[in-house]
């Protein structure tokens, strides 16, 4: 990445311009919107957002918001922590994320993006909050009789918010120095 690049990408986080994201790569929305590979932009909205080149972390901090059109995922919070070398977003302090209809809310929401997957953490002593949006179904009988089949049809898998608790990061063990 050209320096000149990167001091004008900074100076327009720090200005609280409009960031696209995708995976490693960023870019001013000013020119073209960075694709993910999985077809997608993730738009980062903020009052103020600084950048790592050597981490690859882009923190955004003050009135976060972020669109992901391609997955239907829109979301708020305090602060949120993009770490492009993992594909992984955090978000902190209010969150609210919503994906075609379905709603969760938490103090901390970890978002994969390769996997798709959200984890989320309440605040201590309060619970995480999801509300799925269940499909409309017709009654049984009138099912069984548009189909020719009186068996209640299979229940559909649950919607993509998962919710499930993530597995620490093995922390290195302390080494012994030789005298």
């Amino acid at each position: 990445m050209a320096d000149g690049w990167r001091w004008g990408w900074l100076t327009a986080a720090a200005a609280g311009m409009l960031v696209a994201l995708d995976g490693s790569n960023l870019a001013q929305l000013g020119s073209a919107p960075a694709q993910a590979q999985d077809g997608g932009t993730i738009t980062l909205r903020s009052d103020i957002q600084e950048a790592n080149a050597a981490t690859g972390i882009i923190t955004a901090r003050g009135n976060v918001q972020i669109d992901y059109p391609s997955r239907s995922i829109q979301a708020t919070s305090a602060q949120a922590d993009y770490f492009s070398n993992e594909q992984r977003i955090v978000l902190s302090g209010g969150v609210v994320v919503t994906q075609r209809g379905n709603t969760l809310r938490a103090e901390v929401v970890t978002y994969l993006i390769e996997e798709d997957r959200f984890v989320a953490t309440p605040r201590p002593n309060d619970q995480v909050e999801a509300v799925y949006t269940l499909p409309e179904s017709a009654p049984s009988s009138v099912q069984g009789e548009a189909s020719g089949n009186s068996r209640p049809p299979a229940p559909r898998p649950p919607t993509v918010l998962d919710v499930s608790p993530i597995e620490p990061e093995p922390q290195p063990s302390p080494s012994l120095e030789e005298n």
